[in-house]
């Protein structure tokens, strides 16, 4: 009887162990499965916003859509990643932005070593430089072992989808199109350089001269929430408030002058003190804090305005108006050239210009215009100004290829 009992037993228990046996297989291969990055070519075709880790080499910085420096770094904003190391077809990469908790580990300017680097990267799979992405990293890590390059045919200093381009050369002045080329812009199409600027200045300087009490007016129209028509997006912060709720109170919002009203001594009088290309909405406090700083990377985080820094001579803004601000500094330097009873307004390298008609820093707002190309809402806000309120518009704006043609 104990026999046929133990008989009747063993199977049930060998069932229940193949049983669990199956289970930890399966659970084994899916976690095996969720946890196998993409590969870089997976990830071109998988831009849908979705958190994905993407495992690629780093192959060097991207500086517009079809250029990616492979060295003479010029920022630690953004790496690009291909699934061979010595790749170089943009058309293979994608194009990593890197936020300002991971530039000063895996910036390319900071640290060329990385060359080559075999990484995870964690992150939104989202256009870039209008090109396939992977934005607002989470978390970045190397894995392997970095295999050498491989021989390639382009060259050594820079890779894009034209074999004569070169990363020491200015970009060309027409390197996109846009509606108003064969109009407004008519006579700088085919310029490049000081004739290209000459042209635009030519070009921007016909508007419409606002009041500063008109600037308020303005500004509840070409900063509207586009998710709430009552209330404006402020610059620097980002947060939405209501259009009636400006003022110097705190938490109110006020006008930003982004080139500082006191780099060149111009006040709020009409005229580059009243030019809405570089007026914004912005909380009072942050506003404050501002003050009349240059523009650079780094310092301590800035109080109601998130990934905001500043020090005692810089701010950087969030890094979803980055660009912004670089073009309607470079907007100011072109409108106003000295020629028309205002400051001769020009960016250069410095970041302790007082009240000298110069704003800095040159280098890095040439990253940011680079890094943070034009988005929906700075469009709108171009030809809002250009239809409704000056009639000018910010040619860095409609083509931002005209910054490295200017200031290579």
């Amino acid at each position: 009887m104990p026999q046929q009992l133990t008989l009747r037993v063993r199977p049930r228990l060998a069932l229940v162990a193949v049983l669990l046996l199956l289970a930890f297989v399966g659970a084994t291969a899916r976690t095996a499965t969720a946890a196998t990055p993409l590969t870089v070519s997976q990830a071109i075709a998988t831009q849908n916003n979705s958190v994905q880790t993407v495992r690629g080499y780093i192959v060097g910085e991207p500086v517009a859509t079809t250029t990616v420096n492979r060295s003479g770094f010029t920022d630690d904003l953004a790496i690009a990643l291909a699934d061979s190391a010595g790749e170089t077809s943009t058309s293979k990469m994608v194009y990593v932005q890197l936020t300002s908790s991971w530039r000063s580990t895996w910036g390319l300017r900071t640290h060329p070593a990385n060359m080559g680097k075999q990484v995870d990267v964690t992150g939104t799979l989202t256009a870039y430089f209008a090109h396939p992405g992977l934005k607002s990293p989470t978390a970045i890590a190397a894995v392997g072992a970095t295999p050498p390059p491989t021989t390639t045919t382009t060259s050594p200093t820079s890779t894009t989808t034209s074999p004569t381009t070169s990363p020491t050369t200015s970009p060309s002045p027409t390197g996109t199109t846009g509606p108003y080329d064969s109009t407004y812009y008519a006579n700088a199409i085919g310029k490049s350089g000081s004739a290209l600027r000459t042209s635009l200045h030519s070009i921007i300087r016909s508007q419409t001269v606002l009041t500063y009490d008109q600037v308020w007016a303005a500004l509840k129209d070409t900063d509207q929430d586009p998710n709430n028509a009552n209330n404006v997006i402020e610059i620097y912060s980002g947060r939405s408030i209501a259009k009636s709720d400006n003022g110097g109170g705190v938490d109110q919002w006020n006008r930003e002058h982004v080139w500082a009203k006191s780099h060149g001594d111009f006040g709020t009088a009409n005229g580059p003190g009243t030019d809405v290309h570089h007026l914004r909405p912005e909380d009072v406090t942050v506003n404050s804090t501002r003050g009349n700083l240059d523009f650079d990377n780094g310092g301590a985080a800035v109080s109601q305005c998130s990934d905001c820094f500043s020090d005692s001579d810089s701010f950087e803004p969030r890094d979803a108006v980055k660009g912004d601000v670089a073009r309607m500094i470079f907007y100011m330097a072109i409108r106003y050239e000295g020629d028309d009873g205002w400051p001769n307004l020009e960016p250069n390298n410095s970041v302790a210009n007082g009240t000298a008609p110069y704003i800095g820093k040159l280098s890095v707002l040439k990253a940011w215009s680079a890094g943070d190309p034009p988005d929906a809402f700075e469009k709108r806000r171009n030809q809002v100004i250009y239809d409704t309120w000056q009639h000018n518009r910010n040619p860095f704006v409609d083509h931002p290829e005209w910054v490295g043609s200017i200031w290579p």
